[in-house]
């Protein structure tokens, strides 16, 4: 079969190679960030972009293309899947109850979802809304496609989402350790609506998206595939000779499978907003804040893949220039992503369009950490 045929077949959309050049190389002076941008193209997707700065203003640096085979720069505005960056958006909310009074943290999550967290080896009465957000509840990642049945209309409810991942039999009693999950999360966007009476994602928008004006930000419907305008396009690639080529999977996803675990589309610019705006109390209560940066150590995790602790949402990077940032990242099929914002003002957050490995040097971490040691 010939290169041109295998294409066809594939519905692969566009040919580039590795490391293309920079459509905005000479745009900054910031040449650290520039190159490991750069290096980290080499097992990234068509393109890759950082948007950064420090309290008194922001600028970009950028390597390949928003869109294989032409040069298209990625913009700040540019809306994509933000993937799990939306458990920190979750967890704000959440934490937002716990300083009204109506949720306590080491309540257990029986007293809001009686009966659901239950069987399989799960007891609700043990786990609590702290175990929940800090991933310690036991509850395991779903590492392969979940499988939960859809209805009728081919929308996934909550509920079927956490009984899917609850088919998983523990990995640890409630606090014996660490273990990122999903589920976790879909079970906390249960509880924001017993507690609420909202949708999730209605009380989310409510609550924090749309009082921090964040415009390019929202919840796609159930059933909407697609990303608005102005998208950045996600891709999934393959090696053929010395090409690549890219299949676009922008409207791969329907994003009721992840809900708020992993459903929201946002931009560099509106992520990096929210993340200053929860760093300066704006969002939750100093008091709040601090339970949402208590961390625990991550198995098998490193500085330089998951930073240094993961707390309520929030994951710590400590910075070799001095200080910490805080924020999350974001996977999923058509794009990673990664945005950290430091107490004094510095902010850093790369988005590249495909799924990449996350521990081939240099990672979104290093690169975000280049960006904001020299943002100083």
């Amino acid at each position: 079969m010939t290169t041109r045929h295998l294409a066809a077949l594939l519905g692969l959309v566009a040919v580039t190679t590795l490391g293309a050049a920079s459509p905005a190389a000479a745009e900054t002076s910031h040449a650290a960030t520039q190159a490991a941008l750069n290096s980290y193209l080499a097992h990234a997707g068509p393109g890759a972009s950082v948007f950064a700065g420090d309290a008194t203003g922001s600028w970009t640096v950028r390597s390949g293309t928003a869109t294989p085979g032409k040069n298209v720069a990625i913009q700040p505005t540019d809306h994509f899947r933000v993937a799990s960056q939306t458990k920190t958006f979750t967890a704000a909310t959440v934490l937002q109850l716990v300083d009204e009074g109506a949720v306590e943290l080491d309540a257990p999550i029986e007293r809001y979802l009686p009966g659901v967290v239950t069987g399989n080896g799960y007891d609700g009465t043990l786990i609590t809304v702290r175990q929940l957000l800090n991933h310690t509840s036991g509850i395991p990642e779903n590492q392969t496609a979940p499988s939960p049945d859809a209805g009728p209309d081919g929308v996934y409810s909550l509920l079927e989402l956490v009984r899917d991942g609850l088919s998983r039999p523990p990995v640890f009693a409630p606090g014996g350790g660490f273990q990122y999950s999903n589920t976790n999360y879909q079970i906390l966007g249960l509880l924001i609506e017993a507690v609420t009476g909202q949708p999730a994602e209605d009380a989310i928008t409510a609550r924090i998206i749309t009082p921090l004006g964040l415009t390019g930000t929202y919840f796609p419907a159930a059933g909407d595939h697609n990303v608005a305008a102005p998208a950045l396009h996600g891709y999934e690639g393959g090696r053929l000779g010395p090409a690549y080529f890219w299949l676009d999977r922008t409207t791969w996803l329907d994003p009721s499978l992840l809900r708020t675990a992993g459903s929201l589309v946002s931009a560099q610019a509106d992520l990096t907003r929210f993340h200053q705006a929860l760093a300066a109390g704006e969002v939750v209560s100093p008091a709040s804040l601090a339970e949402m940066r208590e961390t625990t150590a991550i198995p098998g995790g490193s500085h330089s893949t998951t930073g240094d602790g993961g707390g309520m949402g929030l994951f710590r990077l400590d910075l070799p220039c001095g200080g910490q940032a805080w924020g999350h990242a974001g996977d999923t099929k058509g794009w990673s992503s990664l945005t950290m914002v430091t107490d004094d003002g510095r902010h850093a957050s790369l988005v590249t369009n495909a799924l990449v490995n996350n521990t081939e040097a240099p990672t979104r971490y290093t690169v975000v950490e280049t960006a904001l040691c020299e943002g100083r």
